[in-house]
């Protein structure tokens, strides 16, 4: 077999077989194939696309080309979740804990975020004293004590997708959906859960940029799931606008706190309710989503949802003082309001926008090697459909940089204000599963 043959068989729009995926796949992974004949075979994918068969294959292979994680010692249905991204998107954190306080265990590796802020890891290594890595040991005994652990990748886990990923950052093949979906798929199903749920986002602030490419995403997905034996489902979500009001590290983490505590932001609580719901279905702690969601509000309510998180922070080294008082968390030297200079309804404000300025502000990484200010971001006061007046605060700005006017600029920029009233735009668009 000659990865010659791979990429003239592809280039004319034939299916690739499973043997020839995994001579490409294996050659890759031990070096035996160049990056520039992958390359051709990448765009070739990305003209001629896969067939369903071909994507579960590469998906399976990629999945096989380093270690699984094996969660079988931890009793229970095991569930993971994974979003495509977004600006201001903290949902880990209040479902984690909210979905094992009904008694579903979440054993979660996740990764550090590139672009407009942090990741989920970034997040919590935001509160002081928290670790994002245990042995494997570690991790399967907190998730059966406790019933969440949230870790950073660890071991040889999907070393195809590592290479693949640089590769096609670097050749303009990013924008695939066989190789977006396969690329996502292979790390879900080699953290060895029982079920996956995927929160698909679309929009300004999205990497799928609409409604049509996030829905040919997610069923690509859940697919690849259904063929591999994994019971794998998605929600379609609004990204056009940031979710929630906080966007940067520590502010994300403290309204987080707030939405354990049922009293966050109104669009954060109803995404976090109804993939927790989409979960306990998944993991059969309820039949119904009306049953689920009143046994997620009553965790909400009675508080077992803010201890949960509260045990799963202290197991994994944070200091609890910050989480039982927030204002103890380090704060931005700079905090500055973004003033409102028209009267009218909010009708965009353009997440792409907020979160480029986040970034600029020291919220997110341009480069793996930056490093974050976790005390950055930008605290929205309205959102979209809000009447406000002149003179009205729409957000805070916080940041230590002492020279930030382009920054607010761009922040006042990303509100559009108009006359007219304007109807709120769904948050959820659709199930698929």
């Amino acid at each position: 077999m000659l990865m010659q043959d791979l990429i003239r068989k592809k280039k004319e729009g034939k299916e690739l077989t499973r043997d020839e995926l995994s001579y490409f796949i294996n050659g890759y992974v031990k070096d035996e194939i160049k990056d520039y004949q992958v390359s051709s075979l990448l765009m070739a994918i990305c003209f001629q696309g896969m067939n369903k068969e071909e994507i579960a294959n590469l998906t399976d292979l990629m999945m096989h080309s380093g270690d699984v994680v094996d969660l079988s010692s931890i009793e229970g249905v095991k569930v993971d979740k994974h979003s495509t991204g977004g600006v201001g998107d903290k949902t880990s954190l209040v479902l984690g804990p909210l979905v094992s306080s009904c008694g579903v265990k979440l054993a979660k590796m996740s990764g550090r975020g590139l672009g407009f802020t942090g990741g989920t890891l970034d997040k919590l290594e935001s509160i002081p004293g928290m670790s994002i890595n245990l042995s494997k040991d570690v991790f399967l005994k907190q998730v059966n004590d406790i019933g969440i652990a949230i870790i950073g990748q660890t071991g040889n886990l999907v070393p195809a997708d590592k290479k693949l990923y640089a590769l096609r950052d670097v050749t303009e093949t990013v924008d695939s959906i066989p190789l977006i979906a396969s690329s996502i798929m292979s790390k879900k199903l080699a953290s060895g859960s029982d079920t996956i749920l995927l929160d698909v986002k679309f929009g300004s602030g999205a990497f799928m940029k609409t409604l049509k490419d996030a829905k040919e995403l997610a069923t690509t997905m859940v697919e690849i799931g259904k063929t591999l034996n994994k019971d794998t489902r998605a929600i379609l979500t609004d990204m056009n606008q940031p979710l929630g009001l906080a966007i940067g590290n520590i502010l994300e983490v403290k309204e987080a706190i707030a939405t354990l505590k049922n009293q966050g932001p109104e669009d954060f609580k109803e995404l976090c309710l109804e993939a927790s719901s989409i979960i306990l279905l998944q993991a059969k702690v309820a039949k119904t989503k009306a049953e689920a969601k009143k046994l997620l509000e009553e965790k909400l309510n009675n508080g077992e949802a803010f201890k949960k998180f509260k045990e799963f922070i202290k197991s994994q080294g944070g200091d609890l003082k910050y989480i039982d008082d927030v204002s103890k968390f380090e704060t931005a030297k700079n905090i500055v309001p973004i003033i409102a200079k028209e009267e009218g309804y909010i009708h965009q404000i353009k997440a792409i926008e907020i979160g480029n300025a986040a970034m600029k502000l020291g919220a997110g990484r341009k480069t793996k090697e930056d490093k974050i200010d976790f005390t950055a971001g930008i605290v929205l006061v309205h959102k979209v459909s809000d009447y406000v007046k002149k003179g009205d605060v729409l957000a805070y700005m916080h940041t230590n940089h002492d020279s930030y006017e382009e920054e607010k600029e761009e922040i006042y920029a990303a509100f559009e204000i108009k006359k007219e009233k304007k109807i709120k735009d769904p948050l959820i668009y659709e199930i698929i599963s």
